[in-house]
């Protein structure tokens, strides 16, 4: 199954044109590291038959989910808000495997290098999204690993109280693809 092209498909067919264009322009310069693990070491990320998914397979497995109910939020596809909450889920790991995508495992602090990436390319973004929905696309990149996210400080209490109920639904996508309770279009 290419999972790789189904982002591309499923991106393509739920964003406006302008953020679909920008997201084939960020994507072509991001490390292509979509088929490799979503755990570099095989102890997460496991499906039901053992199989670690590849990062375009977890990708898809949320824009899947997000798509079909994000409406809880009053957001439909092909508007700038839905584009807030597609580009989330299709970056939020997109630096994995460390900027260039070479490192050997997974880098934990991917959810701020990530969100730092997507901070310094502030006026890029700003061509598709309002300044509210970029300051929450960022957040939700930030904060997607919830309380054991990067910049959380240690030894803070965490709460999702504090931030856009947007940040916990891409945390809670991403738990739920993580322990293997998304279902797609894909039946294996």
């Amino acid at each position: 199954m290419d999972f790789k092209e189904k982002v591309k498909n499923i991106l393509e067919e739920n964003m406006t044109e302008k953020a679909f264009k920008l997201w084939n322009g960020i994507n072509s310069m991001l490390p292509d590291c979509w088929e490799r693990p979503t755990s570099s070491t095989g102890k997460w990320h496991q499906k039901l038959n053992g199989e670690v998914p590849d990062q375009a397979e977890h990708v898809y497995q949320m824009l899947y989910a997000a798509v079909k109910i994000m409406k809880l939020f009053g957001y439909n596809s092909k508007t700038t808000d839905g584009d807030k909450i597609l580009f989330a889920l299709a970056l939020h790991d997109a630096l994995k495997y460390g900027a260039l995508g070479t490192r050997k495992h997974t880098d934990r602090k991917h959810d701020k290098e990530a969100a730092d990436m997507v901070s310094a390319n502030k006026s890029t973004f700003m061509k598709v999204l309002n300044e509210s929905q970029f300051y929450e696309l960022e957040e939700m990149i930030r904060f997607h690993s919830g309380q054991w996210s990067t910049d959380v400080p240690r030894g803070n209490k965490f709460s999702f109280n504090d931030f856009n109920p947007e940040t916990f639904f891409v945390h809670m996508l991403d738990m739920l693809s993580t322990a293997d309770c998304l279902q797609t279009d894909v039946r294996e």
